[in-house]
């Protein structure tokens, strides 16, 4: 179906099950433990044997020798596959940048180097120290700070919607930001951080001659078919992967990584299935993280708080041929600027792998812009929601004549202030208290483009009149399986329970998949194309004209003759299989989402602990398909939020060129007492230039401008500006207002 202009009214618009707060048709198998993940699937493949891969113990350089000769006469060992058996790495998969197994070349720590196969995972674990490994360690570039002054410009995309050329200018800023009657030119940093998923990366690969399975955890289902394709050398119609499961990717499991590759390699070798769990350590340095940054924001405006110039600078780090940060994109659509200048700067360096996680580029930008943003309000001596107001924009700032979709940041803006009480807050900075505890407010922008894509389904009505939806798309914990079913209902006039959704076979038609937050709009349109197939089916069996047929309460009608849609299933199952193609239409309208984030805070005088107090997220997402499933990813990614504002930190060892609190005890992630109660509001602005189902993504939009608003909300409460993220209690605690 291809989709070329705004969708007009369609079933979807009766919203009998579409848009209704719905319970996760999962959720009954994922309380229960009968829902598998990748390593649980202990029944596809009979006689499984456990691998364990070996990481690089050294960051950059070349292995000389490996003996393996004491692992392999281990007890139980089965196999030992080394990555000397490879005269050269293996090809590079879609979007990685580093090779995940093959040759003797080490590019960063943790790379797999080895994988030792046994009939237990301790066995496996235990023959793994037993390989001895002779490096030459060659020096290495691993502090950002050092690299940056020389790092070139350079233009990229993380993978995950965001992308900017190298350098971009809009009028002349240097000389609007001169003459700008109130300016502010400020440095931010945001650490490296890792995805920290719950699920690790895990695989079981099985063998039939020259035909491949893996039961993985991934989330892009097509992509990675075709990057391991290309990585083995296996004709692409050989390969098969199934992944209905999935513990948390947030981009991480985008991608190929490790463990898929290994287990295919161990399993051949082996000859029977084996299964790979990658252990902690390895999940932060042998696969990706989120790249550091340093930015450089400057801001001129008017005395009425109208800005005349803006220009976003960011410097981040990454192997050779990889792509920088994108901390910038969201600047060149969020505020309305005659003059305006973005760039980016990208140091090679020889750290792990920098790649998407959730929310890439507008997440860590955001963190300094909307600071930024903060600190002009002041210099103004102007309500931070009141500069926001002023610069908002309807239409691309770099592009005049591209209207926004939809775009209602002032009414999330004026709704966030009404609800959580913003005229209270006293615009003074460290004058708050309660008891020992010092209060602020802080809020900030949010923004993150909404990504049209191709994606497909299939569904099939069977004898009996139940639905079976097949589509590759897969369920990262976000509810997929439930939207899915809710347009199939809807759609078909028929209840939730007459529904069943089957995903993440690769032998299904080709979805969006899950990450950028497309996954939901994308996956959906397509469902509804298939949908429309099957109508149209079902209407011909009948007799029906299919322009007029109804589909409700599980019957059929037209012409003032109704018939159960089960009738339509007596000669056989019917089948519709179609897909979204969004065309041009992200090109015609530029399609964003928006939010306003609310953060109360409290600093102990003493310590310097920060407590959040409350959270606000109000969102403009175009029509919410399942409100309370997108609560909780709105939540769930304030949560990230408040981790990347308050603790997340990937510590680099700039000798080794390792992240040294590679582990979840080191790590420090939020957990329950971290965080309070949390409030979404979701503004009713369905977007007919976006899908049929005039719905957008959220799950990243709650992450987007979390962790500004939390430092300035800190800022606030102490009156001490801290601007290099993580804000832990030492970066204030010696600037701290004195104790009365």
């Amino acid at each position: 179906m291809k989709f070329d202009t705004p969708a007009g009214q369609n079933p979807i618009d009766q919203l009998k099950v579409v848009g209704r707060p719905t319970s996760r048709v999962d959720g009954p198998r994922k309380t229960t433990g009968t829902a598998p993940y990748a390593y649980e699937r202990h029944n596809v493949a009979p006689n499984q044997a456990y691998g364990y891969i070996l990481g690089a113990g050294v960051a950059k350089g070349r292995i000389v020798r490996m003996d393996i000769s004491e692992a392999k006469a281990a007890p139980g060992v089965v196999a030992v596959v080394t990555t000397l058996d490879f005269p050269a790495p293996l090809p590079l998969g879609l979007a990685n940048i580093a090779h995940l197994f093959g040759g003797a070349e080490v590019a960063h720590y943790h790379q797999a180097i080895a994988v030792v196969v046994a009939e237990t995972f301790e066995q496996a674990r235990a023959a793994s120290t037993l390989i001895h490994t002779e490096y030459a360690r060659a020096p290495g570039k691993f502090d950002l700070a050092k690299e940056a002054p020389d790092a070139p410009l350079a233009g990229g995309s993380r993978g995950g919607g965001s992308g900017t050329p190298p350098i971009d200018r809009i009028g002349d800023f240097a000389g609007a930001f001169a003459v700008a009657p109130v300016k502010i030119d400020r440095t931010y940093t945001t650490p490296g951080e890792s995805h920290a998923m719950m699920e690790p990366f895990a695989t079981i690969a099985a063998w039939e001659g020259d035909k491949l399975t893996l039961w993985t955890s991934n989330q892009m289902i097509a992509w990675s078919k075709s990057s391991l394709a290309k990585i083995l050398s296996v004709r692409p119609e050989n390969i098969r992967l199934d992944s209905p499961f999935i513990g948390g990717g947030f981009g991480g499991k985008l991608f190929v990584r490790a463990d898929a590759v290994c287990a295919a390699l161990a399993a051949k070798t082996a000859r029977r299935p084996v299964k790979i769990a990658m252990q902690r350590p390895l999940m932060i340095n042998n696969a990706t993280h989120r790249p550091a940054t340093i930015q450089r924001v400057q801001l001129g405006a008017n005395q009425d708080g109208r800005l005349t110039a803006i220009a976003h600078a960011s410097t981040s780090g990454n192997l050779p041929d990889g792509e920088p940060e994108t901390a910038v994109s969201q600047t060149k659509l969020f505020y309305a600027a005659p003059n305006r200048e973005t760039y980016m700067k990208l140091a090679r360096m020889d750290l792990p792998e920098g790649n998407a996680m959730r929310a890439p580029g507008e997440a860590p930008g955001l963190m300094a812009l909307e600071m930024a943003m903060d600190e002009l309000a002041e210099a103004l001596n102007m309500d931070p929601v009141e500069l926001r107001v002023v610069n908002d924009t309807q239409f691309d700032p770099e592009k005049p004549n591209r209207p926004f979709s939809e775009r209602h940041f002032v009414e999330c803006l004026r709704t966030g202030a009404e609800k959580f009480g913003w005229s209270r807050r006293n615009p003074k900075p460290g004058l708050v208290r309660d008891g020992k505890w010092l209060v602020g407010m802080g809020m900030a922008g949010g923004f993150r483009n909404n990504i049209l894509t191709k994606s497909a389904a299939r569904i099939r009505l069977e004898k009996g009149g139940r639905l079976t939806v097949e589509t590759d798309m897969t369920d990262i914990g976000t509810g997929t399986y439930t939207i899915l079913a809710q347009t199939a209902a809807e759609m078909m006039g028929v209840g939730l329970d007459a529904v069943t959704v089957v995903l993440g076979d690769s032998d299904f038609p080709a979805s969006a998949g899950s990450g950028g937050q497309w996954g939901a709009n994308n996956s959906t349109a397509g469902l509804y194309a298939a949908c429309l197939k099957l109508r149209e089916a079902i209407a011909q069996r009948l007799g029906f004209n299919p322009t007029d047929t109804i589909f409700s309460d599980g019957k059929v009608t037209a012409g003032g003759h109704s018939v159960p849609l089960a009738d339509a299933a007596r000669g056989g199952a019917l089948v519709g299989e179609d897909g979204f193609d969004p065309t041009d239409m992200s090109k015609r309208w530029q399609q964003s989402t928006f939010a306003a984030h609310f953060v109360e805070v409290a600093v102990d005088s003493y310590t310097g602990e920060t407590r959040i107090r409350r959270m606000l997220a109000v969102c403009d997402a175009g029509r919410i398909l399942n409100p309370k499933a997108a609560r909780s990813q709105v939540i769930g990614a304030m949560t990230m939020g408040a981790g990347a504002a308050l603790m997340e930190e990937l510590a680099v060892d700039t000798r080794f060129g390792l992240f040294i609190n590679h582990d979840l005890a080191g790590y420090e992630v939020p957990v329950h007492a971290d965080i309070p109660h949390q409030d979404v509001i979701f503004l009713d602005h369905p977007d007919d230039k976006s899908s049929p189902m005039k719905a957008k993504g959220v799950g990243e939009l709650g992450l987007c401008g979390v962790g500004a608003a939390i430092a300035n909300a800190i800022y606030n409460a102490t009156g001490v500006r801290v601007r290099d993220y993580p804000i832990t209690l030492d970066k204030h605690l010696d600037k701290l207002p004195a104790i009365a």
